[in-house]
């Protein structure tokens, strides 16, 4: 698949909601010249047969500062690589070799899932209705741990959907935290089962190595009391 070069927000924001596809977002800048042999790699990796399903993405950075804001980057070149708006994995650097062995793994679990999953007959339920209690409470373990902050919330950073979701998102950014996330309103299971799990009936949620730490109110009521409060629960 050819490399798309990133021409508005709005191609990016439709882009990266693209679901069960791993994505690759590649950061550059015209000015870096280390960025001058990864665009020839990233074009090449982009147009090998095993890569035919990854959806490959190139943002200049400069041009759209918002989008690597949102991302937190501050050097380039940088990749990020995420799937059903949850990132799975950020390198910073000229490293063609972290990258390619990055992309192999993850496109490796991704066509082994896909190849598992046997496709219902019209008169069966779905996979997501005959997903057990004990299954979910699984896929709700690992989605927690996705990443060392994750924050579950309604719609993307890009474009939160709701004030309290925007508000949290601020704050992660206010606070220079690197987070994962994932759209609650893409998955209605993990949305109503991330009540239970958590405990907490509302959203935004937001988890820190996999420990609930609270919603909006939560955690503004903990950066006050300590104004460290994202470096300690990190370390």
């Amino acid at each position: 698949m050819t490399v798309i070069e990133i021409e508005s927000e709005d191609q990016f924001t439709d882009l990266s909601k693209t679901k069960d596809k791993l994505i690759s977002l590649y950061f550059h800048t015209e000015w870096a010249e280390p960025c001058k042999n990864m665009n020839s790699i990233y074009n090449t990796l982009s147009n090998t047969k095993e890569n035919a399903s990854i959806l490959f993405i190139s943002i200049n950075a400069d041009n759209f500062s918002n989008i690597s804001d949102l991302f937190e980057v501050s050097a380039v070149p940088y990749f990020i690589l995420i799937k059903n708006s949850t990132i799975l994995k950020e390198l910073s650097g000229a490293d063609p070799k972290e990258f390619i062995n990055s992309i192999k793994e993850l496109n490796t679990e991704s066509t082994q899932k896909s190849e598992t999953k046997t496709t219902p007959q019209p008169s069966e339920p779905t996979s997501e209705q005959q997903e057990s209690p004990e299954q979910l409470n699984e896929r709700l373990t690992k989605l927690t741990n996705a990443a060392p902050v994750m924050l579950f919330m309604k719609g993307s950073p890009s474009s939160p959907q709701c004030g309290f979701s925007r508000q949290l998102v601020a704050i992660l950014r206010e606070h220079e935290v690197r987070f994962g996330f994932f759209d609650i309103l893409k998955d209605d299971s993990v949305r109503q089962g991330l009540k239970e799990f958590s405990d907490w009936p509302t959203f935004p949620q937001l988890y820190i190595k996999g420990e609930f730490q609270g919603g909006l109110d939560i955690i503004k009521e903990s950066i006050e009391e300590d104004a460290d409060f994202f470096q300690n629960a990190i370390a």
